[in-house]
């Protein structure tokens, strides 16, 4: 996986044909694409395929939860389709982390990738699930687990990016979603925050969306993120 390239498009749509467009809009500006539920099961593993085919890195986002068994076979497929990246949820405990890991040993090229707290989720969010500590305090909780598994790294908001870091080491991915420019709406997200200050805090990857792929200009827009970087 070529971690020279930390920004990650999201294709978060609801048909093949719109998710295509996008990619041949943005043409060579970007070469790592995440795919997510809704887009996984409208166009199935043959769009993830035509990615991998065109010589783009999949990041496939599926934040399995499910017994063992199960996620180790999930996860041997989408080793299969030529995937570098793919999520489990950090909440399934230790069992499921480690099948994970283990299933992804065949596939050199893929890393496992252990889904902290969603960035859309809050304090009050945990508690309604009966976890009383704080976010933050959680993220680091199933960080660590993560890494206990063997877990190649941790996907989590970019506010939470510098004490990952720091608990993780310099080695750990750490992928970080509800990444927007200065002034873009955060959508869904409750903990957002820039791709600049996302890198800077410990990121190793971030995750755009919307920001790209309803810009007048994808591609322009795409250079813009990448340019924020550089600054």
């Amino acid at each position: 996986m070529d971690q020279d390239n930390p920004i990650i498009v999201a294709l978060d749509c609801d048909n093949r044909a719109t998710a295509e467009r996008t990619v041949d809009r943005l043409g060579d500006e970007c070469r790592f694409y995440k795919v997510g539920l809704e887009l996984l099961t409208v166009a199935g593993p043959d769009f993830v395929k035509h990615l991998v085919a065109q010589g783009k890195e999949v990041f496939l986002d599926l934040k399995l939860f499910e017994i063992p068994h199960s996620v180790a076979g999930a996860v041997r497929a989408a080793g299969a389709l030529g995937v570098s990246m793919v999520t489990v949820h950090g909440m399934g405990g230790t069992g499921i982390l480690a099948a994970a890991v283990d299933a992804a040993r065949a596939f050199p090229g893929l890393r496992i990738l252990a889904l902290t707290v969603v960035t859309s989720m809050t304090g009050e969010d945990l508690a309604d699930i009966g976890v009383g500590d704080s976010v933050e305090e959680q993220v680091l909780r199933l960080a660590r687990l993560a890494a206990k598994a063997g877990c190649h790294g941790v996907i989590a908001s970019p506010q939470d990016a510098a004490v990952l870091r720091s608990t993780l080491g310099t080695d750990a991915l750490i992928v970080t979603p509800g990444v927007t420019l200065p002034g873009d709406a955060p959508a869904d997200h409750a903990r957002p925050g820039t791709p600049r200050a996302a890198i800077a805090a410990g990121a190793s990857h971030v995750v755009v969306g919307r920001t790209v792929t309803r810009a007048a200009d994808p591609a322009a827009a795409f250079r813009l993120v990448r340019t924020s970087l550089d600054r």
